[in-house]
């Protein structure tokens, strides 16, 4: 009687262990994984939206080119912080950081380092890097070869629709 009284919390403990390791893990047994989603948070500052800015801008012009920033403290008014972080499941963490000082109302210096093109962030979040997108707009072979479009005749002069014969409205 005694040996399953000590087997019994030894297998529980066991149990409980394997069930809190397949939470570590992204896959459950080994093919079975769940969805994770997509998580964005911040303002995304490219180079190109960074040329708008210089030593001298007003709050107003930095506000409308880099949008709203994501910290603005009040005990540092002076300063601006705009934070983008990207987590996706399978690949590694993006986080970019952009600090804007100001003197008074205008630009003193923005601290930015590394940041993307615009096209070289939408391929660093792009899932399909090995699909090529199609041209948007035809050569002129591809032109010629369209068929010439089908020349229909011009219908009567008349227009031609139902002939409906509504009774009287009143009776005389």
């Amino acid at each position: 009687m005694r040996l399953p009284a000590l087997l019994l919390p030894l297998v529980a403990c066991l149990a409980l262990t394997g069930c809190e390791s397949l939470q570590r893990t992204d896959s459950f047994m080994g093919f079975i994984t769940p969805y994770r989603i997509d998580i964005v948070q911040g303002n995304v500052v490219t180079k190109e939206q960074m040329a708008l800015i210089k030593p001298g801008s007003t709050r107003l012009q930095v506000r409308d080119a880099l949008g709203t920033p994501l910290l603005a403290d009040p005990f540092h008014a002076n300063r601006w912080d705009y934070i983008f972080t990207l987590r996706r499941p399978g690949t590694e963490l993006q986080r970019r950081s952009v600090v804007v000082l100001f003197d008074g109302d205008v630009v003193k210096s923005v601290e930015a380092p590394d940041l993307p093109t615009e096209q070289e962030f939408v391929a660093s979040i792009s899932r399909y890097k090995d699909i090529k997108p199609p041209p948007l707009e035809l050569n002129d072979e591809e032109r010629l070869a369209l068929p010439l479009p089908v020349k229909r005749e011009s219908p009567a002069d008349e227009p031609v629709g139902p002939v409906r014969d509504y009774p009287p409205l009143e009776r005389s």
